[in-house]
């Protein structure tokens, strides 16, 4: 019974072990090579604009100029990915972006913040 147990605990092992997955920028497949104008810019509108635009909060973030400088000059990702790393709070403040999101605008300042 004992070994049974042991066997059972291996294979349980294995499947968690299996079942985990590591995304790399090359494989983020809903968006290969994402853009300011079809693929950032929507999500900062539709996310970020409501209180960071107009002055509201800072930065503002209603333009390519302004989430560029915000990703490269501020905390920006770091706001949207590990807010510990930054000593901030999560943004947006409904809540965590689906991890997904947060790879594609890292993949968007990789591939040089294409507009």
């Amino acid at each position: 019974m004992k070994k049974v147990i042991i066997f059972l605990m291996i294979i349980m092992a294995g499947v968690v072990i299996e079942s985990c997955e590591s995304n790399t920028y090359e494989d983020i497949s809903f968006v290969a090579n994402p853009t300011y104008t079809a693929n950032v810019g929507p999500i900062v509108k539709s996310t970020c604009s409501g209180c960071h635009s107009g002055g509201q909060q800072f930065p503002n973030l209603e333009s390519y100029a302004e989430v560029k400088d915000a990703i490269q000059n501020g905390s920006l990702l770091c706001r949207i990915d590990d807010p510990s790393i930054c000593f901030g709070s999560i943004m947006p403040t409904s809540g965590r972006m689906p991890q997904t999101t947060i790879d594609m605008f890292i993949l968007w300042q990789t591939q040089g913040f294409v507009n």
